[in-house]
């Protein structure tokens, strides 16, 4: 069975940074990762995907400049450095991994 966590958020303030970390057991992840957040009212955006065979990387307009994606193979881990936080990055964050298997999320609160 496959479980995807996600972890590492929390309640920072606005130019603050954070490290979202996305483990996943039960399975290798070999293609892809990607991280998504969802925002009270708003629809799900992507923020970040990672393509393992090249280690080519995607970013939204909203967090370019901002976030690095990145993985550990040895750990099975995928992180998100997330650096000079807003108010508007608030969102429950989760990952998604190969295309098919999701965590439940974890907050980040950015306060002014």
């Amino acid at each position: 069975q496959v479980q995807v966590v996600e972890s590492g958020g929390g309640m920072v303030q606005a130019g603050g940074s954070l490290r979202l970390s996305c483990t996943a057991s039960g399975r290798t992840i070999k293609y892809a990762a990607d991280w998504f957040r969802r925002a009270p009212g708003k629809d799900r955006e992507l923020v970040a995907a990672l393509t393992f065979s090249d280690d080519s990387t995607l970013y939204s307009n909203s967090v370019s400049g901002r976030f690095t994606i990145s993985r550990d193979k040895a750990k099975n881990t995928v992180y998100l450095e997330m650096n000079n936080l807003q108010p508007e990055d608030t969102a429950l964050y989760y990952c998604n991994v190969d295309t098919v298997y999701e965590g439940q999320g974890t907050q980040v609160t950015v306060s002014p």
